[in-house]
């Protein structure tokens, strides 16, 4: 084989290598990474990870009075909430493998 074509699979070996260590860095960062949405002039405030997980949901007492509104604002507190972090995840993630779609890639929406 060519020594040129052993150096360059080599080049790319670590190249993949590196993209590998730098995604799975990533995604453990975005375990703890945490974004904050709100609704209803924040009467509901929901804090989520970058992995999808909810970490709190805050509810001021006066939003307390109307059920159906409550159920209203908490939902739409979420989904702001889910949203956010699917692209703060995706951005993140995209940077490392240069915006290729990579599939199955976890954390990648």
């Amino acid at each position: 084989m060519n020594k040129n074509f052993m150096r360059q699979a080599q080049q790319l070996q670590k190249q993949v290598t590196k993209m590998q260590e730098d995604l799975a860095n990533a995604q453990k960062e975005l375990e703890t990474e945490e974004v904050e949405a709100s609704s209803g002039g924040g009467v509901v405030t929901v804090v989520i990870t970058g992995k999808l997980k909810i970490k709190s949901i805050n509810i001021e007492p006066e939003a307390t009075e109307e059920i159906e509104m409550l159920q209203d604002l908490v939902t739409a507190a979420v989904n702001e909430a889910i949203e956010t972090a699917q692209k703060m995840a995706e951005s993140r993630l995209s940077s490392i493998t240069g915006g290729m779609n990579i599939p199955g890639l976890p954390g990648l929406m």
